[in-house]
């Protein structure tokens, strides 16, 4: 999929995801503009390293990025980790290695808020994965669910953190509470797991990201809102105000 839809020259952004020791939290802040230089296979490609300031941008190998392909058919997204540096022809080059689908990106889903919310989960039951290739939000009611964390959310999808592991492309139901105009409002939603991995810092505990199915546009909108208020929360928080 990566070399039906991105190809040498468009644009990329970059940003760390990946919390490790060696990256500071100001690094993982800072998003990156580049150049893709060529695309490998359908899970690898070359990019140019990053430049700021007149100065390259050594990303370390073996952190995992968060990419946002800007190209002919759109925005797209995935995850990748760097896996070699190099120089080629006089320009300085970074390989990486997809970790996760290319998936197609509405520009307004690119905010990710940074928190700690509790969440209840549970895999699909298969007669539930069945109403929604159909379309419907079935759901079987009662069924038991696992805690786990959200660590960051977006307006198309959420990365939480669990002492389970749920396999890649299969489908949940999660349920989550969000303060909506001083309101406590429960979200009951269907998402897809499109990257999985093992803390290294902490054995026995899995990142999982996963991206919301079939959201309604309303609750889409709240969560959203919801975002840029916690943002203008924070920002007036930094600010003394």
């Amino acid at each position: 999929m990566l070399s039906k839809y991105v190809i040498p020259g468009n644009k990329l952004e970059i940003q760390a995801v990946e919390r490790v020791k060696y990256v500071d939290e100001t690094e993982k802040k800072k998003v990156y503009q580049t150049l893709v230089y060529d695309v490998l296979s359908d899970d690898r490609l070359e990019i140019y390293m990053p430049v700021e300031k007149s100065k390259l941008i050594l990303l370390p190998i073996d952190v995992e990025y968060d990419l946002y392909f800007y190209t002919a058919a759109g925005l797209y997204q995935c995850f990748a980790k760097v896996i070699d540096r190099y120089k080629s022809d006089s320009k300085y080059i970074l390989q990486l290695e997809l970790t996760s689908n290319l998936r197609k990106f509405q520009r307004r889903e690119y905010y990710r808020l940074s928190c700690a919310l509790e969440m209840n989960a549970r895999a699909l039951e298969k007669e539930e994965i069945q109403a929604v290739e159909k379309k419907s939000k079935y759901l079987v009611p009662g069924l038991p669910l696992k805690h786990s964390i959200i660590v960051d959310i977006s307006g198309g999808g959420i990365r939480f953190v669990g002492d389970y592991c749920y396999e890649p492309e299969s489908l949940i139901c999660c349920k989550y509470h969000l303060l909506i105009k001083g309101r406590d409002k429960e979200y009951t939603l269907i998402a897809k797991i499109i990257a999985v991995r093992e803390l290294d810092d902490r054995p026995g505990l899995y990142e999982h990201r996963a991206q919301y199915i079939d959201i309604d546009t309303m609750d889409r909108e709240e969560i959203i809102r919801f975002i840029f208020e916690e943002e203008r929360k924070s920002r007036k928080r930094e600010k003394g105000l």
